[in-house]
């Protein structure tokens, strides 16, 4: 199977343990259930690595990818000889080896904007410095690093000095100044290239890397090596794509800035530069398997950068299992691993439909008897499709179900989840008045509003405040207990001028609620405190560099602008503020790697939050590999305990939990069991609720990768692709002549699952086992 491709003890333990009986890619990978574990198998090969080469040439990630890799290393350096690290060690190849020392380690820096303050905390160089340097206990002489305010431009003058708005024109390398800051930016460019070059021959002095890690991007990029990269790249100065500024758009404080940052990157030469190397791509969940599957089933091509780990008989893939979920080999063992299900029946028929283009009831059983997968399908016959019809077609019956007299709890880990996921189930929900309905976001979600966002509303705020137009401070009790009173007010006024079309009403009806907010979080007493209140928040923000960590109670202030947010969104349904909750799970703070969930502080808000309510019914979203944002499954994570030790005082036989997902991870429709069909009216009131009620994302500071754009309108296409697969299987007839109008009125699905508490905390204890003993 790997007969080219010489395995560590290590690997050989992991590879046992996958199951995986055949690697046919053009390099080899390993796969792990979660992502929790796939830092434990890179932490696992790094020490092993690291045991045989002491004063070896490492490069590591930043971000967020890295984190389990870097509290694994940590833990079983501090366990080593203890009895935990040592069950991990004899199960994973490391029982024969010393406790391996880091400190004779050389590093390299992979990347890292350019330019940015090396003391910014969200520089790649401060990432490197506190969580290698410092964190591992490495040499920092013997590490080279990219520091931005250390790289000499023309007539000594700083980055600040020659690039004052921190950009860089690249095409003064091929053309002639036009003025005397041109002439200074043209030689420093040149002057950064030469470092750069420096830079690349310090590593190749070295030897090469000797161990690389690093994670994919969602366009391929290994580094800040995006598609289209030579493959005999060295260290340079270069520009991104969007892709690449969506994923830095967090780091950087939105893609306003991102979009306009440069980046110094080793190259992909620089990577394979020593053959001998081991290096590692690691990447998790369903989200990133199509371009897995693009860098590992392709020839070497710059087209997908990762495929020039090909030279390497060391390179290799970790993936999860949803990261290698559309790899040849894992579609191979999906259906030829454990019993035959209806879930390989139907999704064997389904991809066939779409693999042939053909309608569910065209297929022939000679297409069935072709194909490898449908071939395979027990008791094959000329029914077998319409039998998978049926079930695809009940599943969609389930979903048009009249729901009565049931209690919802409706939760999502940000805000805007549970309107991108499931909005349109939702709205039928609340058209039968027998429902009561609460929705809950778990976490306050200030990381995804802008300091720039918060400056124009407060400068708003004071405008209004100067031209009398809050009139509710003028009143006697304001500042002690009215700021408290008429919430639900401000979201009637709010919708009342989104009705209207009234923009500056509008935006009185958020100051409204940004003055309540500030009066709340720091106790202003006057309207002269609340104006030097807003002066200072605003001067904090201003003097703070982009996607810097706010402090505790602007953090706070940012939260309670997105719970507004969601407040106006349910109220286009008739939903009260109080029955719109906002629980603040204490693990959010902001940090890069946030903390695990605490069974006092995350999971009895949630548990309180159940007794209170009494739902018959929870939504939540289900990602029980742990990709995706890490906020997702650790708000899974706490929710899952919270239902645990519910369902030890209450009976919940008949209690039902609604898994769903969104524009991070899908499902499919064969792995769902519940299909709710999307007219273009429900499509047009999640774009309109979206756009007029998320304010601070209507930009789309944050973007996915996947869609330059809000985060509404990839949910509707993501419904719209949906049910162009279903309707593969079906056939458009079904659709247009169904019975139901809602069905022929359908131009999209959403697809869920709904389970009882056994089934859910079934899947749920799966990610929590991976991180036991750890934290």
């Amino acid at each position: 199977m790997l007969a080219n491709y010489p395995l560590s003890k290590t690997e050989e333990a992991f590879l046992r343990e996958s199951g995986i009986e055949k690697i046919t890619t053009r390099i080899p990978y390993l796969t792990v259930d979660n992502f929790p574990k796939l830092g434990l198998m890179t932490a696992c090969r790094f020490l092993e690595w690291v045991s045989d080469n002491p004063e070896g040439v490492i490069s590591l990630p930043t971000g967020k990818t890295p984190e389990y890799f870097i509290k694994w290393t940590q833990f079983l350096l501090d366990n080593w000889d203890k009895k935990k690290g040592l069950e991990i060690r004899e199960k994973y190849g490391l029982k024969d080896i010393k406790k391996p020392v880091l400190k004779d380690l050389n590093f390299v820096q992979i990347d890292e904007f350019y330019p940015i303050a090396s003391q910014q905390k969200n520089s790649f160089y401060h990432y490197v410095n506190k969580f290698y340097l410092e964190g591992f206990g490495l040499d920092p002489k013997k590490a080279l690093l990219i520091n931005s305010d250390e790289i000499k431009l023309a007539e000594g003058k700083s980055y600040r000095e020659i690039f004052p708005d921190f950009r860089v024109d690249l095409s003064l390398r091929f053309r002639e100044y036009t003025n005397e800051q041109e002439r200074l930016q043209q030689q420093s460019i040149y002057l950064i290239d030469q470092w750069c070059a420096e830079y690349e021959a310090k590593i190749r002095e070295k030897g090469g890397i000797g161990f690389f890690l690093g994670g994919i991007g969602p366009d391929g990029h290994i580094a800040f090596n995006t598609r289209g990269s030579d493959l005999f790249s060295t260290t340079r100065l270069t520009e991104t794509n969007f892709e690449t500024q969506a994923v830095a758009a967090g780091d950087l404080g939105g893609i306003e800035v991102s979009a306009n940052r440069l980046v110094i990157t080793i190259g992909l030469d620089t990577i394979v530069h020593n053959r001998d190397a081991v290096a590692i791509i690691i990447a998790a969940g369903e989200a990133k398997a199509p371009i897995v599957k693009s860098s590992l089933e392709s020839a070497m091509t710059n087209v997908y950068p990762a495929t020039v780990l090909q030279k390497l008989k060391n390179g290799r893939f970790y993936l999860t299992k949803g990261a290698a979920s559309k790899l040849e080999d894992s579609i191979d063992q999906f259906y030829a691993s454990g019993e035959w299900t209806c879930l390989k029946t139907e999704r064997a028929v389904l991809e066939l439909c779409k693999k042939l283009q053909k309608y569910g009831h065209r297929l022939t059983m000679e297409d069935l008897k072709n194909d490898k997968y449908t071939r395979q399908i027990p008791d094959l016959n000329e029914n077998t499709v319409n039998e998978v019809i049926r079930s695809i077609s009940s599943k969609i019956d389930k979903g048009l179900e009249e729901e009565k007299n049931e209690v919802l709890l409706h939760t999502g880990p940000h805000h805007d989840d549970i309107s991108l996921g499931i909005l349109p189930h939702i709205t039928k929900q609340l058209h039968e008045n027998s429902n009561k309905a609460h929705f809950a976001v778990l976490t306050s979600g200030f990381t995804a509003v802008t300091n720039s966002f918060v400056i124009d509303t407060l400068k708003n705020t004071k405008r209004f405040l100067d031209t009398g137009r809050i009139q509710m401070v003028k009143y006697e009790d304001f500042f002690e207990s009215g700021y408290k009173l008429k919430m639900d007010k401000d979201v009637y006024h709010y919708l009342t001028n989104v009705a209207s079309e009234n923009a500056e009403e509008r935006l009185r009806g958020l100051c409204h609620r940004v003055v309540r907010a500030i009066v709340f979080i720091f106790g202003v007493k006057s309207s002269l405190e609340l104006r030097d209140q807003i002066n200072e928040i605003i001067t904090v923000l201003k003097n703070s560099y982009d996607g810097e960590k706010n402090p505790k109670n602007i953090q706070t202030l940012k939260g309670m602008i997105r719970e507004f947010e969601e407040e106006l969104v349910w109220a286009h349904f008739g939903v009260q503020v109080k029955n719109v909750h906002h629980l603040r799970l204490g693990f959010y703070t902001g940090d890069i790697f946030t903390e695990q969930p605490d069974k006092k502080r995350d999971v009895e808000p949630v548990l309180d939050m159940l007794r209170e309510i009494r739902p018959t019914k929870l939504s939540l979203t289900l990602d029980p590999e742990g990709s995706g944002p890490d906020t997702h499954y650790k708000v899974l994570q706490a929710t899952a305990e919270a239902v645990r030790q519910w369902s030890k005082e209450e009976d919940l036989s008949h209690f039902k939990i609604i898994g769903y997902r969104n524009v991070w991870f899908k499902f499919d429709a064969a792995e769902s069991n519940v299909i709710v069909p999307v007219s273009l009216g429900d499509m047009s009131v999640m774009e309109d609720s979206f756009t007029n009620c998320y304010l601070s994302q209507v930009n789309a500071s944050f973007p996915s990768y996947a869609h330059n754009g809000k985060f509404s309108t990839l949910a509707r296409i993501t419904w719209v692709n949906q049910l162009s697969d279903v309707q593969l299987l079906l056939g458009k007839n079904y659709f247009y002549q169904h019975d139901t109008a809602k069905v022929r009125s359908s131009h999209g699905l959403i697809f869920f699952r709904e389970m009882n508490v056994e089934e859910f905390l079934r899947e749920a204890r799966e990610l929590e086992k991976s991180t036991e003993g750890m934290l």
